[in-house]
């Protein structure tokens, strides 16, 4: 029996399957969507439930433009920091309670810098409370066909019951882009500078991937690393939505390796099945997995925000093109080199830009800007001025901690620093957490060495007594110190739990 020839399109159908095969095994939820069609151009577990973590500042800012654009509310409107938006854990602005800031500025701080504190004053002002203000981000996800999402908080902090999907991200990014285009530039602010305080926007490819133009990044321990990103090109804009990433690094490499993938599929579109729309897949019904012991485990030191250290491991960029190293060969004309180039691209510093002044009060133009900004600098030094001292630890360690982590990033190209610090392997952890705690260490040795001295009348008839009790009372700060380090760490990893 003599068969039939198989045809080139077969065989290339065929071995494409069979390369992207791997690829649904993987613990994530990856999909990319044309922007204006809404047309589906790749999907792994993209109905798969998961938590927003940040993700859910999307929402935040959707609402509260709206409002905006209804008239309900201006840019220009003034809000008030209520104690409870103090209290939220980093990354945050960290002002007190009483300080106002406008719609305008509470926005920018809270999509660039990721701040949950400005989340919950844009919350309590729109919404009145934040519950009241979850029932309004629920009210609008039903109407926007998001039925895999409900929300609890406005900033995605960990709760019972804030969930989504990467379907429902697309959902809403492709409604931010078609009903809110006047204030898209929101989405895709490189940096934004508060006194002295330059901060990059952790959405890694703005600035470095061609045409990228939105959106948000996320994480908690439950969730892994998310990222909501946008990219135009030749005017064809397209959505990729990655969640449960393994870094902040991973997550960008990711999102740039399926816009470079749907950007080069145009001629190849008859290679695969139609997908149909976003609208149109079918949600799982299941709980969403929880990453935890994955992400922040004994094994991995993570921090509690989106703030993030990022992985920079040469293998971890490899295995990331590896992993999709089949399906980018095909897409992108047999281009063997293209799977790198987002991990090479993503290793340079964003394209230099001037960062978008925000600060504190009413809105102000021209020398009354320059006033607040100096104004707002100033608020900064006693901050600065308390490290070391006992009345930092009383009373404003969190704010201070996020504010010297903002400080740091800012100081020279904050992905690179960051990605240095913690989020690799244990090895790099430890002594991340070493360093942060010397400055306690200094001080307890500091308070060991004064304690001696002022004991030196007990000790007149040994002169070597006195100088062996501060080396035994010096080593007695040593393992306080330690304590601190080991109850920082339930702190870390308490606060996504929180």
């Amino acid at each position: 029996m003599h068969l039939p020839r198989p045809s080139l399109k077969w065989i290339l159908a065929v071995a494409m399957l069979a390369v992207a095969a791997p690829q649904m095994a993987q613990a994530e939820a990856l999909l990319v969507v044309e922007a204006d069609s809404g047309k589906v151009l790749q999907a792994d577990n993209a109905t798969m439930p998961w938590y927003p973590a940040s993700l859910s500042k999307m929402m935040t800012a959707y609402v509260t433009l709206k409002a905006v654009k209804d008239g309900r509310v201006s840019l220009d409107t003034l809000l008030t920091v209520s104690p409870t938006a103090a209290s939220q854990s980093p990354s945050k602005m960290g002002f007190r309670p009483g300080t106002q800031v406008t719609v305008d500025n509470a926005l920018k701080m809270m999509l660039v810098k990721s701040a949950n504190d400005m989340a919950v004053v844009l919350a309590e002002g729109i919404g009145g409370s934040i519950d009241g203000f979850a029932g309004i981000m629920n009210q609008t996800a039903q109407k926007l066909g998001m039925t895999q999402t409900s929300y609890v908080n406005p900033n995605g902090l960990p709760a019972d019951g804030q969930i989504t999907s990467a379907r429902d991200m697309a959902i809403l990014a492709r409604a931010i882009i078609r009903d809110l285009p006047e204030y898209e530039y929101f989405v895709h602010i490189p940096s934004i500078r508060f006194g002295r305080r330059i901060t990059q926007n952790f959405n890694k490819l703005i600035g470095r991937y061609p045409g990228a133009d939105g959106f948000k990044t996320g994480f908690i321990c439950a969730s892994g690393y998310n990222l909501v990103a946008s990219a135009t090109r030749d005017g064809k804009r397209l959505i990729a939505v990655v969640l449960g990433a393994s870094s902040g690094r991973m997550r960008a490499i990711r999102a740039a390796q399926l816009l470079d993938r749907g950007f080069a599929n145009n001629g190849l579109a008859w290679l695969r099945p139609s997908l149909g729309t976003v609208d149109n897949l079918v949600p799982i019904d299941s709980t969403p997995p929880n990453l935890r012991e994955e992400m922040c485990g004994p094994k991995h030191k993570r921090p509690a925000s989106d703030e993030d250290a990022e992985d920079t491991i040469a293998s971890a960029g490899s295995s990331s093109t590896n992993g999709d190293g089949g399906v980018s060969f095909f897409a992108s004309g047999l281009q063997a080199a293209m799977p790198a180039k987002p991990a090479d691209m993503l290793a340079q510093p964003a394209a230099a830009s001037e960062p978008v002044v925000v600060y504190t009060g009413p809105t102000k133009t021209g020398a009354a800007l320059i006033a607040a900004v100096e104004a707002d600098t100033e608020k900064m030094q006693p901050v600065k001025r308390a490290k070391g001292k006992h009345s930092r630890v009383a009373g404003k360690k969190p704010d201070a901690a996020d504010d010297a982590k903002a400080d740091t990033k800012s100081a020279s190209k904050s992905d690179s620093k960051s990605d240095s610090k913690s989020d690799s392997k244990p090895a790099a952890a430890k002594p991340a957490r070493h360093a942060n705690a010397k400055p306690d260490a200094a001080a307890a040795k500091t308070a060991a060495a004064d304690k001696p001295a002022a004991a030196k009348p007990a000790g007149k008839p040994a002169a070597a007594k006195p100088a062996a009790k501060p080396k035994t009372s010096a080593d007695k700060p040593k393992t306080a110190a330690d304590k601190p380090k080991a109850a920082d760490k339930p702190k870390a990893d308490a606060k996504p739990a929180g």
